[in-house]
């Protein structure tokens, strides 16, 4: 598990991870570049990659995120760009808005003429899923790196990856350290939990025409809860996702419901106004929360997920966890995009006006 990834041991594969050639009389960020990425390929390039294609959804704001610069994002997937217009990154990288997104078909396929007309040095597709995927790229005779998703080890590898990638290991040093920083103190403060003190927690990444929740296997939202002190409603269910009917959530009944942010219409009235759901604890406790959307949407692993691990600790736990959100997304977002907050933008990114009334949220209001 995630959470019993120690920091020495994450240190050592870092270091293994981010180190560059040193020799030769030129300077550094000419150096040729070598690193295993996650399916075991080797992945070389002759210097730190200047024109990235990032097929994988969460990867464009990512290497945003690690460069403090929209230049080397070349293509990206439609979703990453439907966050980048729906949510503050667009602001902050204008120009991010033009970014071409149609280097994919349908599920992630590569759209390999699109690829060779932004002439990416490296392209970014995800790992593990066969030769249609892979092939189209490595045919093209373009760079290819993969990576896997799901686990915050394999989050902070393949930020490390990407970091190597364009020649900024130092860049990732802050970032990993503060995920680390984050992810103890959650650990230390919810250890003495049992399990009737902790809520049960569903989350559903589709919720307008049809539901469909998280299960436990491989799955980084059903991680995150419990590192929050929280517990999966469906922990008895079968796999990492499955589609539900509202019968089912019924008998779960879970203390808490999170909905998904990438549905761009859906409101906690979903459930509040739903016949069978609105009878839910959750719904009758005022504990159904939308995942905030800012650099990135909250609810899958992103370079912002501390701020996801804070937010959903105050709101499982408000006895236990006090952290100043909106200090905390202050000095994130200095971090992550030098860029400084407003407390508009903070109430945008965190829907106060959707949900501020729910049970526990005035605590991220402005004081």
């Amino acid at each position: 598990m995630d959470a019993e990834v120690q920091p020495q041991d994450l240190m050592m594969r870092l270091h293994f991870l981010l180190v560059l050639p040193l020799l030769g009389s030129g300077p550094l960020h000419a150096a040729p570049i070598t690193f295993t990425d996650h399916e075991g390929r080797e992945v070389s390039l002759p210097a730190p990659a200047q024109r990235i294609a990032a097929i994988p959804i969460p990867m464009a704001s990512t290497l945003i995120a690690i460069d403090g610069a929209t230049d080397r994002l070349v293509g990206m997937n439609p979703t990453a760009r439907s966050a980048i217009l729906e949510g503050i990154l667009g602001r902050i990288f204008p120009e991010a808005r033009d970014i071409p997104s149609d280097i994919t078909a349908a599920n992630f396929i590569p759209n390999v003429e699109e690829l060779a007309r932004v002439n990416p040095d490296l392209v970014i597709q995800w790992a593990g899923r066969g030769p249609d995927f892979i092939d189209p790229i490595t045919n093209a005779g373009l760079n290819l790196m993969t990576i896997m998703y799901g686990t915050e080890e394999r989050t902070r590898d393949y930020m490390a990856m990407a970091a190597t990638a364009m020649g900024r290991p130092e860049r990732i040093e802050a970032l990993i350290d503060w995920r680390a920083e984050v992810q103890a103190d959650l650990e230390a403060r919810s250890a003495g939990l049992t399990q009737a003190e902790r809520p049960s927690v569903l989350y559903l990444l589709r919720a307008m025409d049809n539901l469909r929740a998280s299960g436990t296997e491989d799955n980084y939202n059903a991680w995150y809860h419990m590192l929050a002190g929280g517990r999966n409603a469906a922990e008895d269910m079968v796999g990492g996702w499955a589609d539900i009917s509202a019968e089912q959530v019924a008998t779960w009944n879970p203390d808490v419901i999170f909905l998904n942010s990438f549905e761009p219409d859906l409101t906690i009235d979903r459930i509040l106004e739903d016949p069978i759901l609105s009878l839910t604890t959750a719904a009758q406790t005022g504990r159904v929360y939308k995942m905030p959307l800012g650099g990135y949407r909250w609810d899958p692993p992103s370079q912002e997920s501390p701020l996801t691990w804070m937010w959903t600790a105050n709101l499982l736990h408000p006895d236990l966890f006090d952290y100043d959100l909106r200090a905390e997304m202050r000095r994130a977002y200095q971090l992550l995009y030098n860029h400084d907050l407003s407390d508009a933008e903070i109430d945008e990114i965190l829907g106060m006006e959707m949900q501020g009334g729910q049970a526990n949220y005035a605590q991220f209001a402005v004081k």
